[in-house]
């Protein structure tokens, strides 16, 4: 938990950006407007989260989850917020999937090629080994003929 209350604000280059991100250009906000929606970020971000954690608490659970934050954004009366919450939330989902899914198929591809070369590596030794027997049976042959 935080030691001290500036503790809890948000970064001040995260709030300057999605201020910029937000205003049309040419629009300037003064620093003490920046702290302003800092800080009321930062305490939307703490009851929101407070909320969510009743909800956990219910579900005799220790950790939220993303239904956790829609009841909370619910209960807080921030309904308009639900349904972009999950249109992000289904993105991120696909994302992460899309992510393990290729991480799954790398590794798929690095333990065929591992295979692949160790296939190899054991032909190339079978033939060291027949060549050698090769070589003894001509030694052989000509120790013979000798």
């Amino acid at each position: 938990m935080a030691e001290r209350p500036e503790d809890l604000n948000l970064p001040n280059a995260v709030i300057t950006r999605i201020i910029k991100e937000a205003l049309p250009d040419g629009v300037n906000i003064s620093k003490e407007a920046r702290s302003a929606i800092s800080r009321a970020a930062s305490v939307f971000v703490l009851y929101a989260t407070s909320c969510a954690n009743n909800f956990a608490m219910k579900g005799k659970r220790k950790t939220l989850n993303a239904g956790d934050v829609l009841s909370a954004m619910e209960e807080m009366e921030f309904q308009r917020f639900i349904s972009p919450l999950k249109e992000a939330l289904d993105a991120y989902r696909r994302e992460q999937k899309g992510k393990k899914e290729a991480s799954e198929q790398k590794k798929k591809d690095k333990d065929k090629r591992i295979d692949s070369e160790e296939q190899d590596k054991s032909r190339e030794d079978d033939n060291d080994e027949d060549d050698e027997r090769m070589e003894e049976e001509e030694q052989n042959d000509e120790e013979v003929d000798n």
